[in-house]
C-alpha cells in the first residue's frame, strides 16, 4: 500500500483522530463524528473487535506516515525486541529520523520533516541523511547542513516551537538537537492503544 499523500483533516475524520497531534483538522467548525463523505453519517454499526484493531493500527500509521509494507515490518522486529512489545513500537517509531526532526521543531508536521530530510538539509552526527526512516540512536546529533541553517521554512517553523519533548535537548545556538534516551510511555500519546496494534497483527 503506497503512502497517503492527500488531506490530514480527511484521513483524520476517517480515524476519529488527529493525525498531526496538534487537532488542528478539527479546528475549522464543530468536529464531526462521522467518517469522510456523503453517507459517513450512515455507517452507525456496533464496530466489531477486528475494525476497532484495524482503525487503531491506521490511526498510528498515518500519524507517522509510514507505508503498511514498513508498518508491519517494524511491528515484527518491536516482537523480538525485550519489553513490551506494544510500547518497542512505538520507541521505533518515535526514532525515525524524520520523527525527530518534526520533535526538535524543524518542520511542524511530519511530512514536512520527510520533505527536508529527503532533500538532504539534514545531517546525523556531521554527515547527512536522506533517508526519512534512518534510526536514530541515543546519544546522535541531529542538525541542518551549514547552508541550510537559515532556511526560510526551518526558521519560521522554529519560531512556533513553545515546548519540547524532555528526551529531547535543543541548542538554539548551533540549531542541533541531541537524542537523549528512549521516550517514557506516559510521555507519547495517550489516546493510541498499541495493544491493539499487536493484536491485530497477531490474528492476520
Amino acid at each position: 500500500m503506497a503512502r497517503y499523500t492527500g488531506p490530514n483533516n480527511k484521513k483524520s475524520r476517517r480515524v476519529g483522530f488527529s493525525i498531526l497531534e496538534s487537532g488542528i483538522e478539527f479546528s475549522k467548525g464543530k468536529r464531526r463524528s462521522s467518517g469522510p463523505g456523503q453517507h459517513g453519517a450512515d455507517r452507525k454499526r456496533k464496530p466489531s473487535n477486528y475494525s476497532i484493531q484495524l482503525n487503531e493500527k491506521q490511526k498510528v500509521r498515518f500519524m507517522y506516515g509510514i507505508n503498511e509494507k514498513q508498518f508491519k515490518k517494524l511491528v515484527e522486529e518491536s516482537g523480538k525486541m525485550k519489553g513490551v512489545h506494544g510500547e518497542n513500537l512505538l520507541f521505533l517509531l518515535e526514532s525515525r529520523l524524520d520523527n525527530i526532526v518534526y520533535r526538535t521543531g524543524f518542520a511542524t508536521t511530519r511530512r514536512g520533516a520527510r520533505q527536508l530530510v529527503n532533500h538532504g538539509h539534514i545531517t546525523v552526527n556531521g554527515k547527512k541523511v536522506d533517508i526519512p526512516s534512518y534510526r536514530v540512536k541515543i546519544g546522535d546529533i541531529i542538525g541542518l547542513k551549514e547552508d541550510d541553517k537559515d532556511l526560510k521554512i526551518v526558521n519560521e517553523s522554529l519560531e512556533k516551537v513553545t515546548k519540547r519533548v524532555d528526551y529531547i535537548t535543543y541548542d538554539e545556538n548551533k540549531k542541533e538537537a541531541t537524542y537523549l534516551r528512549r521516550p517514557e510511555r506516559n510521555e507519547l500519546n495517550a489516546d493510541i492503544n498499541e495493544a491493539l496494534i499487536v493484536e491485530f497483527y497477531s490474528r492476520v
